[in-house]
């Protein structure tokens, strides 16, 4: 196994691992936690296949990848903090009345 193969198993393995996190946990933080990890788990698979293909596409789309992270973490936290005050409790079931 050549290291560009073990770099996108360890991003599928990593993939998971947040997937299970999301479909686990009943944690606002720990599930948005848990999508940062899936994120960097996408993240690793850009930057390995632009590794291999010697182009700078990988590392400009995580550029671009990790702008739009930034700003979308800073919105999610503010809404965690407005259902935190309106609830008193970080547990999802808690918010079931967002539901459409």
């Amino acid at each position: 196994m050549d290291k560009y193969q073990f770099l996108i198993t360890l991003a599928g393995v990593i993939f998971s691992l947040g997937l299970l996190g999301v479909a686990v946990r009943r944690n606002l933080l720990v599930v948005m936690m848990c999508l940062e990890i899936m994120l960097n788990a996408v993240v690793l698979s850009f930057v390995t296949s632009a590794s291999r293909s010697n182009t700078v596409a990988g590392a400009s789309m995580t550029f671009f990848i990790y702008v739009a992270a930034s700003c979308e973490i800073a919105l999610a936290m503010a809404i965690v903090v407005l259902l935190v005050k309106r609830h008193a409790t970080l547990d999802l079931d808690a918010h079931q009345d967002l539901k459409g």
